[in-house]
């Protein structure tokens, strides 16, 4: 889904939520011992900044933490799940200008700095902000691809990723968003990392069945209804979690709730029914906002890991010296070793 030449053309050709494909595709099945592990690295970096001491730092003195616990949080998903392709999913756009113009609300809050024309600044801890270039010189040498698109976030990557994956997929993040992807017919998975990567969670659609009462499929409107103030969502006024997944439970998805809606002969209550309609600006334009994209243009991306690591050894061995990575950079370069 390549981004349009002005906004309103763009906003109307952003995916509503997508509906899961029904069955794995026959290359997926003969591809066996193969699999995909796509990384929300900016959840994992800003994990390690906020969960590894600052006193980890470089022989300059600059942080490290987040560079070196990234490396181990690596380290350990790839020495535990075995994957023969990585993609560290970046955020070219971490607030794309076609999702705030549905939606003005969008992650409005975490603004540092507006830009007229250009993508917003997001207030991101200095100490942090000056590993980030470190950890793409360091990903680059060791071999693991770095996978971003213009005017899209991570989640849009990883979307697209796991979506047009031959192989099963786990998907690392500590966002809820990216439940949505969740299908068992297509062997996707979420590893959730909210309680650290060390307790994740590994996520299928009997978990989300048992945690929410709906499907992987049926998250995204479910977010949608209940909303999430960490996004900017406000979400349907009065209708909590119980409320969506019985909506879902009864009508199917959104599209099928707004039918009840507009169906007086419908078993839908006055009650949600006065509230939907309330917010019925706010659901024509939501579900586009917090649909994953399934099919935008990453490039030609190998995500093979490298054989051996790292790929681009004097480069590696320079910035492991430099930066004082130590450990860390031998764990991960031992985990894709086997």
């Amino acid at each position: 889904m390549a981004p349009c030449e002005t906004v309103t053309s763009r906003s109307a050709l952003m995916p509503p939520a997508y509906e899961a494909v029904s069955a794995m595709p026959a290359t997926m099945t003969a591809m066996s011992g193969q699999r995909r592990l796509l990384l929300d690295t900016a959840s994992l970096y800003f994990r390690a900044f906020f969960g590894v001491p600052d006193s980890i730092r470089a022989p300059d003195g600059t942080p490290v933490n987040a560079v070196r616990g990234l490396l181990d949080f690596m380290a350990r998903l790839i020495g535990e799940y075995h994957p023969t392709e990585v993609a560290c999913c970046w955020d070219n756009d971490w607030r794309p200008a076609w999702r705030v113009e549905l939606l003005p609300s969008y992650k409005a809050h975490r603004v540092a700095d507006e830009v007229v024309g250009g993508a917003d600044i997001e207030e991101v801890p200095d100490p942090l902000e000056t590993q980030i270039p470190i950890i793409q010189d360091v990903l680059a040498a060791l071999g693991v691809a770095v996978v971003g698109a213009d005017e899209y976030e991570a989640d849009d990557v990883i979307g697209t990723l796991a979506t047009n994956a031959p192989m099963p997929v786990d998907v690392v993040t500590g966002d809820r968003d990216l439940f949505q992807l969740i299908d068992d017919d297509r062997g996707v998975r979420v590893l959730y990392t909210a309680r650290g990567v060390g307790r994740h969670e590994r996520l299928d659609d009997a978990a989300v069945q048992k945690k929410y009462g709906i499907s992987g499929s049926q998250y995204a409107d479910f977010a949608t209804l209940r909303g999430d103030p960490s996004d900017g969502l406000p979400g349907v006024a009065g209708i909590g979690e119980k409320t969506a997944a019985s909506l879902l439970g009864k009508y199917g998805n959104m599209a099928g709730i707004l039918d009840a809606v507009d169906d007086p002969g419908s078993s839908l209550g006055p009650t949600p029914r006065m509230r939907l309609r309330e917010a019925a600006d706010y659901l024509a334009v939501a579900p586009r906002v917090v649909g994953v994209a399934r099919d935008i243009d990453v490039g030609d991306v190998d995500l093979s890991l490298p054989d051996p690591a790292p790929a681009d050894p004097d480069a590696y061995a320079a910035l492991v010296e430099q930066w004082g990575l130590g450990g860390s950079a031998d764990r991960v370069v031992e985990a894709i070793n086997g």
